[in-house]
């Protein structure tokens, strides 16, 4: 019997992304499933990683803050020859943010980008400039949960500069227009082994543009147009191939779906919104185990 390790991180509240403890709740399903799964935490010495043949990656969430160690953990991985998902490729790519360049080069819909490089010099006049706004959205290109995550005006830049040119000195960024349609909530469509699953929407709360819910943001299930659903689906199909679990978020401009990220690493997967999402996710992981 495929001996699988469901990875997690060693729990701390700052990383608790919502009240429902998914992570539980989907390994306990997967258990009375009767497959042989245990969580471990990708980062605990006395784990034995040899006696598994296949890795989850559920909710390593801590990754980004151990970032050296992390990719470390995933060469020794693949070189115990151990299958991941998703796919150690598509984890390594999608650690940086520079990844959301290679799907706007593909011709997919993506909220435009700009990147300052790790060693660069924040001119914010020049950027407001080259996007022809008055306001833009900052944030390292490793990084999750809106840590370092600025919106920058004239008016603002003063009180944020320091900090961002000293960050820049060992991170780059990447920059975006702020999308006022943030305000009508952000999209996230779940794909488990390609095919589509859920979807929801993601409102900040007023005042706020950042829509996690320690930032007073809350989440709805929504149903949407098949239009949307296909649109979200391209991302995953060219993007996403042999993933266990996808998550595309994105924002509707000009009613298109505009890309903001595509979620492959560990995203939370707002299981406990639709009544089916626990037999798709198993259904899909049963695939990968037979292939």
């Amino acid at each position: 019997m495929t001996k699988i390790a469901y990875v997690s991180y060693h729990i701390q509240e700052v990383y608790t992304p919502i009240t429902e403890d998914e992570e539980s709740t989907l390994l306990n399903f997967l258990l009375e499933k009767g497959l042989a799964i245990e969580r471990v935490i990708w980062n605990d010495p006395l784990v034995d990683w040899e006696k598994y043949n296949l890795a989850i990656l559920k909710s390593p969430w801590d990754y980004t803050d151990h970032l050296t160690d992390f990719k470390q953990w995933l060469d020794h991985l693949e070189s115990l020859g151990i299958k991941l998902l998703n796919p150690f490729d598509k984890v390594r790519w999608n650690m940086d943010k520079h990844y959301l360049q290679e799907i706007a080069d593909a011709g997919l819909p993506v909220i435009k980008s700009l990147y300052l490089e790790k060693g660069s010099v924040l001119n914010l006049s020049s950027l407001l400039a080259g996007f022809n706004v008055d306001q833009l959205i900052i944030k390292p290109c490793v990084s999750a949960g809106a840590k370092h995550t600025y919106v920058l005006r004239e008016d603002n830049f003063a009180d944020h500069q320091e900090q961002i040119n000293d960050l820049l000195k060992e991170n780059a960024f990447i920059v975006q227009p702020f999308m006022k349609e943030v305000f009508e909530g952000e999209w996230s469509f779940l794909f488990f082994n390609g095919n589509f699953s859920h979807c929801l929407l993601k409102v900040p709360k007023d005042g706020e543009f950042r829509v996690q819910h320690y930032y007073g943001g809350s989440v709805s299930v929504q149903e949407t147009a098949d239009k949307y659903i296909q649109e979200a689906k391209a991302y995953v199909d060219q993007f996403a191939k042999g993933c266990l679990y996808a998550r595309v978020d994105g924002l509707l401009v000009n009613d298109q779906l505009n890309l903001m990220e595509l979620e492959l690493i560990e995203p939370y997967l707002f299981l406990n919104s639709h009544p089916g999402s626990l037999e798709n996710y198993y259904q899909a992981l049963t695939v990968q185990l037979n292939s």
